[in-house]
C-alpha cells in the first residue's frame, strides 16, 4: 500500500484526479486488509483455529454465549449485511435479535461447524470483491434501498462487528482454558 506524500501534492489540478484515485485505491486496500485481518488484532481464523469441538457449546459462568453462538451470530449478521449491500431487489430485513442469534449452544456436528466457518470466509471474500470493484460512486453513495447506508459504511460495520466478536471468542477460549496468549 502506498502512502501519499502530501508535501508533494500536485498544485496542478490535472493531477488532482489521479491523486484522488490513488487515495481511493489506498482506502480500498486498507478495507481489504481489515477484512483479511492484517492488523494489530488477532484474526478470526486464528481465534477459531484448532478449536476443540467439545468446547464449542460451553457457556462460561457469567457469559451469555458459547463460541458456537458467537460464530453463528457473526455468520448470520455478516450474510445479512452482505445481502443488503448487494441488494438485487430481493433483500428482506431480518427480525432483531431473534433471527441473528442461534438458540442452540453448539453445532449438531463437525460438518455444521465447518460449514459455518466456510460461509464466513466466502461472505468475507464476496464483500472484498464488492469493495475492489467499487468506485467513488458505489463506495460512498447511499444505497437506493436504504436510509443513508453506503457500501463503505456497511464494510466498516462488518469489520467492526467481526473484530468485536472475534475478541469475545478469544475471551471465551481463555475462560475455557483453551487459549495460549
Amino acid at each position: 500500500m502506498s502512502v501519499i506524500n502530501w508535501k508533494n501534492f500536485p498544485a496542478d489540478t490535472n493531477n488532482l484526479y489521479f491523486s484522488a484515485m490513488e487515495s481511493l485505491q489506498n482506502l480500498k486496500d486498507l478495507l481489504v486488509n481489515f477484512f483479511d485481518g492484517r492488523n494489530a488484532h488477532a484474526t478470526f481464523k486464528n481465534a477459531v483455529a484448532n478449536m476443540p469441538f467439545s468446547l464449542l457449546g460451553k457457556v462460561p459462568a457469567g457469559l451469555p454465549y458459547s463460541i458456537w453462538q458467537l460464530v453463528e451470530h457473526m455468520r448470520i449478521t455478516q450474510k445479512d449485511i452482505l445481502d443488503f449491500s448487494k441488494d438485487n431487489g430481493k433483500y428482506r430485513p431480518m427480525n432483531w435479535p431473534a433471527e441473528y442469534w442461534p438458540d442452540e449452544t453448539s453445532p449438531k456436528n463437525e460438518a455444521e461447524w465447518d460449514r459455518s466457518l466456510k460461509e464466513i470466509e466466502a461472505d468475507q471474500q464476496a464483500f472484498i470483491a464488492l469493495i475492489k470493484k467499487g468506485n467513488e460512486n458505489t463506495l460512498f453513495a447511499p444505497f437506493e434501498h436504504g436510509d443513508g447506508q453506503s457500501l463503505i459504511r456497511e464494510a466498516l460495520l462488518v469489520i467492526d462487528h467481526n473484530s468485536y466478536h472475534t475478541g469475545q471468542i478469544i475471551l471465551v477460549r481463555r475462560l475455557l482454558h483453551d487459549w495460549a496468549s
